[in-house]
Order: C-alpha cells, then structure tokens, then sequence
C-alpha cells in the first residue's frame, strides 16, 4: 500500500488535511479540484456558512502538526449571546470551564492554510480547474478517495453506476449569508462578558456566537478577525414567513425591523447584499455504503453532509481524516482499510446528524424556554457534583472528542430522562443538600439532589 499512490478529489477542508497525513506517512498524493486555486481567488460571497472549529476538530489539527498555523486565523467563543425581543442580550456559556470555547474561523482563510500546509510535502500535488471527471485514466486506477463535500460528484458517479445507493434529506429551511461590517466609532460593550472587544472594531460583542431565535427561525453571526460578523439567516422556505414572503424592499426591510430592530442598524447596505446573495439549501445526505471495494471511499461531507446547527460539519470530517491515518497501521489492503473505516465511522455519522437537527430546535426556539433553561442550569450543576459520570451532551460533542457522537448521543438520552424526572419533582417541598434555579420568568424550581445522585449512580 505504501509504495501506491493515492487520489484524493476535494480540495475543500477534508482533503488537504487528508493530504498531509498521507504525506507524512509516504504516500505520494494527488488532489484534483473543479474549482480554480483558492490562494489565487477570493472566496464568493455568500456562498459558506462561517465555520465554528472545536475540540474534535482541533484535535485533528494537533494531530496534523499545524494548530499553531491556524490559531492566529481564529477567534474565542464563549458562548451564545441571545437576542430576545423582549429583553436585553444575554450570553449562555457553552460549558462552565475556561478551556470549553468554540473558535470562529473564516472558510477561505482556513481552506488556503491546509493546501498551503499539504504543498509543503514534496509527495503532493495539486491539479486545480479538474475534478473527478479531469482525473486521467492512470490516475482513476489507484484508490480514490473522495472529499468532494456534500454535492460530491465521486459519488454521483458511483450512484450512476450502481455500485452504491444515496439520498439527501432536505430541510424545509433555506439559509442566506450576510454581513455586518466593522465599526467606525467606539464599539458596542455588552456585558457580561469580561475581555474588551478585540482591537475595538466589532459592532457586536466579538467572543459569542450571536443567536436572534424567533421560534420558527432564527438569525446567527459569527465573529471575523477583520471586525466583521458573518451573520446567517436560517427561514423557512415557504409559508407565510419565509424566503417565499421576502419579495419586495417593503417586505425584507418589514421583516427585518420587526424581527431584529437592532440587527438593521449595524447593516447599512442590508438590501443589496439580500438581494444579491443566493438562498442556499440544507439537508442530510445519506449513503451506502461509503465505499466501493479498494477502489474509492467517501470521506466527510461527501458520505454524510450534515446541516450546521452543531457546527460539527468540518470537525467530524476532521476526525474522519485522523481515523482513517489511525487505521492505516492495522490494515495491509484497501479494501480492508475502507470497510473498517466505514464500520467505525458510520454509527457517529448517523449519531451527529440526528444531534445536528435537533440543536436548529434548541438554537431557535429552546434557548427562550424556561424549563430548557432550568434543566441546563441543572446539568452544569451535575456535572460539577459527579464529573466522572453527568456530562451534558452538548458539552460531549463540543469538549470531549474522546468520547464519540455516538456515545454522545446515547448518554444524553439517558440524562435527559434524569432531567426529566427532578424536574417532574422540582415542584416538591424543598429537601436537604437541594439547590434551586430561578427561570426567566421568576418561577423558583427546586433541585432534589439526592434523587439526582441516586439516579445518576444506577444509570450512568
């Protein structure tokens, strides 16, 4: 295998870093992309969701040799700020200790890093303007694998010819990218954050992910080291409120102004950029299986396009790179090797796509709930009694790429079944060693914690 070449389509985020990992391991490399250099063109505008890299992402990085590369591209978040019609922002921490951020990341930037980082090794090389269909014909016999994303034309071909089977499950949101510039003037602060905002030009505060939930939809920005915010419209497609309804400057400059007053002021150029942006599309692709013999494997997006309401897209893809360089060490075919990467990695796919759709709920609609808010407060507070066994799930996702999604997502069904039940009993007369959280709506909720130790001793 070693003395073999290998193929990989994609030149997106996967398959660079793919590249590096089979470099430094011997394999001479060759990566084919239908679009032009990215280091020599801009990146199209509205064309991305803004990226969030975290732990298992980061890891894959480290793993790589080239986080420090990519640090000084990001910046910290540590948390989500709401936007609430009916009050001041207030941030929602993502974990509760100082190392448990997310960091935002521009794709364009990150996406010239690794393929600078992948040139770097003498046994890679890059064709760009030819995809799958430009590979030539000596190239199409050594193994392929494909990280040609969510509309992956490897796979296309491999559903054409019948060697797999392959569908998409669209959501009924679209998406449309927009942009709020940086400040002039001295910048908004909001508290509670604590660190000022980085070099003074953001309109928003710069370490939070920025959520404006309207139950049905909901508007997100992301922060940029230019002081920019790439912001994000999540809408359904039809309906009464809807990309469909936004015909008109009336209608856009109504929705937004009712929607989110605070939003418009900080987007002075709000009609242009609606209007020109595309409305992109989101679903779930499913395939089977990922790969046909030793010939070719699907790797990322290209077997398992998530939507991006978990921002694992790019880090699950991420560790499905550092899998597959961890499997290398065990396998002495491709075959083998393909097959094994698919039983190991399919259960988290399908694990972090369901976690994907249901976090658009939490996102959009849940963060208002009091009694989604109570019971997080009340995992926070577990977790810090009985760490070695109550970690909330959203916290296993983002925080402990040693544990997988699909251990993830287990887990949490089993202590949201805890949750469940202390809150059925959060009504009770309060008991010893008990601790109480306060809604948003001033109603007082009391935490049975020896009911809380008995059940989380037996379950988890």
């Amino acid at each position: 295998m070693r003395a073999q070449p290998v193929n990989i389509v994609g030149a997106g985020l996967a398959g660079p870093l793919l590249a590096i990992l089979l470099a430094r391991r011997g394999f001479p490399v060759t990566v084919y992309e239908r679009r032009s250099d990215p280091r020599a063109s801009a990146a199209e505008a509205g064309r991305s969701i803004n990226l969030a890299l975290a732990a298992r992402g980061i890891r894959a990085l480290e793993h790589a040799g080239i986080l420090h590369r990519v640090r000084p591209l990001t910046i910290p978040m540590r948390g989500r700020m709401v936007h609430d019609l009916g009050g001041p922002p207030a941030l929602l921490p993502y974990g509760q200790r100082p190392e448990e951020i997310h960091y935002s990341i521009g794709r364009g930037a990150l996406n010239r890093l690794l393929i600078e980082e992948a040139a770097r090794h003498p046994g890679v090389t890059f064709h760009f303007g030819r995809g799958y269909a430009g590979m030539p014909g000596h190239a199409a016999r050594a193994p392929v694998i494909a990280a040609d994303g969510a509309g992956s034309a490897v796979r296309a071909s491999l559903v054409e010819r019948g060697s797999i089977a392959a569908h998409e499950d669209p959501l009924d949101h679209d998406y449309k990218e927009l942009s709020i510039p940086p400040l002039t003037i001295p910048p908004l602060t909001i508290p509670p954050l604590t660190i000022p905002p980085a070099g003074g030009r953001h309109a928003l505060e710069p370490e939070a992910l920025h959520i404006w939930p309207r139950r049905g939809f909901m508007l997100i920005a992301l922060p940029n080291t230019d002081g920019s915010f790439t912001a994000t419209l999540f809408l359904p497609r039809e309906g009464p409120c809807s990309f469909a309804s936004l015909q008109t400057d009336q209608d856009i400059e109504d929705f937004f102004g009712g929607e989110f007053p605070d939003v418009v002021p900080l987007m002075p150029d709000l009609l242009p950029q609606f209007h020109a942006h595309p409305q992109g599309h989101l679903g779930t692709v499913h395939a089977a299986p990922w790969h046909a013999g030793g010939g070719v494997l699907l790797l990322g997006d290209a077997a398992h396009a998530i939507v991006p309401f978990h921002g694992q897209g790019m880090n699950a893809a991420f560790e499905d790179c550092v899998a597959l360089d961890a499997l290398l060490d065990r396998h002495e075919t491709w075959e083998s090797l393909f097959a094994a990467f698919e039983a190991e990695r399919r259960p988290n796919a399908e694990a972090i796509a369901q976690m994907a759709i249901e976090n658009y709920g939490e996102m959009r609609e849940q963060v208002l709930d009091p009694k989604f808010l109570r019971q997080k407060s009340w995992a926070l507070e577990l977790e810090r009694r009985f760490p070695d066994r109550f970690i909330p799930r959203y916290s296993m996702v983002m925080f402990h790429p040693e544990i997988s999604y699909a251990e993830a997502l287990r887990r949490g069904a089993v202590q949201q079944e805890i949750l469940d039940l202390l809150d059925e009993r959060a009504g009770a007369p309060e008991v010893a060693g008990a601790t109480r959280a306060t809604g948003a709506t001033g109603e007082t909720r009391t935490l049975d914690l020896q009911l809380a130790r008995k059940l989380i001793l037996a379950r988890l």
